[in-house]
């Protein structure tokens, strides 16, 4: 059952459609996603068959209609037959970009044959890609394991070095997101290596001081992660686990992954796991310590990865399930990743850049803090001046993953 009892404070604006001329979201739909799904051929070895069906999918999305889902024996089928009621007959371009690029995703798991029976195991059509990712950062990733294993063996010192660690934890939980394989090829240049404090100067909302204040006020019995992409972002947000875990300022975290592959790099339980395996295998000795309290705090309970069809589905945050949000309620904060979580936040719709985020983002049971580099036209929260400020700088500053959001709402 979904809950509506609580939504925005403010009349819902309309959603964003590929139909726009010349929006980013048009882009995506008619040329992004198409490249995507032919991607999908040229890295699996699938059958003709199939491949001929991706090819159907690609040359569809430009000016084709949305197609019904077979038959396939995907726990979220029946959900699916009833997002699509609304939307049948309906061109790509013309139905919310939500909508359509969540059902995009689970078309290609079904035309892949991901939830057929009798598989021996279940074909992730972007995995190639999240390898490859994970293994291009590894450089990154040794020195950032090094810098948190400092931090952890200095952590019987409270208060300010916490606080140092804390901000700059979040500001590579936030980076982390520039590797989004959706974005951006993991064969190109690794783009993991940056200068955290050169990044400043692009969050256009930094409550990163704030966040570390509240973490740090009290023990904060349970934080919770709405999770975004695998890769190195999955390491970044690991890392920050880590230390809330290892500096005692949390006593449980709970990571929230997708069911399924989707958005081609977004984290399952499977890809945790995988990265941890990876990590354990790399012969570094912080990576492998760093690997191997993940592990042991999974298996105590200090870490617990859960998963819920809601997350790649196509419904707003504030159509979140009952069942889910009560979940949600036990948390002491909760840490929400990447641009399409964002974007679910805020339905995915043409707000006004200055509207308050905390009247949008009324919905939730617990604190929020949103960490998202910005890659499609939906923002909140800003100031007039950094509006002018940033358009004038930068012409794409909406959608080129340069410029970030530490967004609190308590």
């Amino acid at each position: 059952m979904v809950n509506t009892s609580q939504i925005p404070k403010l009349p819902l604006p309309s959603s964003l459609l590929g139909s726009e001329i010349g929006s980013f979201t048009e882009f995506t739909v008619t040329q992004r996603m198409p490249a995507i799904v032919r991607r999908v051929v040229v890295e699996n070895n699938f059958s003709p068959d199939i491949n001929t069906s991706l090819e159907t999918l690609a040359k569809e999305l430009p000016k084709g209609y949305l197609r019904p889902l077979g038959n396939d024996t995907g726990v979220d089928f029946h959900a699916w037959q009833t997002y699509l009621e609304s939307y049948k007959g309906q061109r790509w371009v013309d139905v919310p970009w939500f909508f359509a690029e969540t059902y995009f995703y689970r078309l290609i798991l079904e035309i892949t044959n991901y939830f057929r029976p009798g598989l021996w195991q279940a074909i992730d059509p972007f995995e190639l890609q999240k390898s490859q990712g994970l293994e291009a950062s590894l450089d990154s990733t040794i020195l950032l394991c090094a810098q948190v294993d400092k931090w952890l063996n200095d952590s019987q010192v409270k208060g300010t070095s916490n606080q140092i660690a804390l901000i700059t934890l979040l500001y590579f939980a936030l980076w982390g997101n520039r590797v989004d394989l959706s974005l951006w090829s993991a064969f190109e240049s690794d783009r993991s290596r940056f200068d955290i404090q050169n990044q400043l100067a692009h969050i256009l909302v930094n409550d990163a001081d704030l966040v570390s204040k509240l973490l740090t006020s009290s023990q904060r019995e349970r934080i919770d992660f709405v999770v975004d992409n695998a890769g190195f972002e999955l390491v970044c947000d690991l890392c920050l686990v880590d230390f809330l875990l290892g500096s005692g300022l949390a006593d449980r975290v709970y990571l929230h992954l997708k069911p399924h592959p989707t958005f081609v790099s977004d984290a399952t339980i499977k890809d945790v796991y995988h990265t941890i395996n990876f990590l354990a295998a790399t012969g570094h000795q912080q990576v492998t310590s760093f690997a191997q309290r993940l592990q042991e705090n999974i298996e105590s309970g200090h870490l617990v990865l859960c998963e819920d069809y809601f997350w790649t589905s196509p419904l707003a945050f504030w159509e979140i399930p009952n069942s889910l949000k009560n979940e949600l309620a036990n948390a002491s904060l909760i840490v929400v990743k990447g641009d399409a979580n964002y974007r679910r936040l805020l339905g995915d719709r043409h707000w006004n850049f200055t509207t308050n985020i905390a009247d949008i983002v009324c919905y939730l049971p617990a604190p929020m803090v949103a960490l998202r580099t910005l890659k499609s036209e939906v923002v909140v929260g800003l100031k007039s001046q950094v509006i002018e400020e940033v358009a004038k700088s930068d012409p794409s500053w909406l959608t080129n993953g340069q410029w970030g959001l530490v967004q609190l709402v308590v």
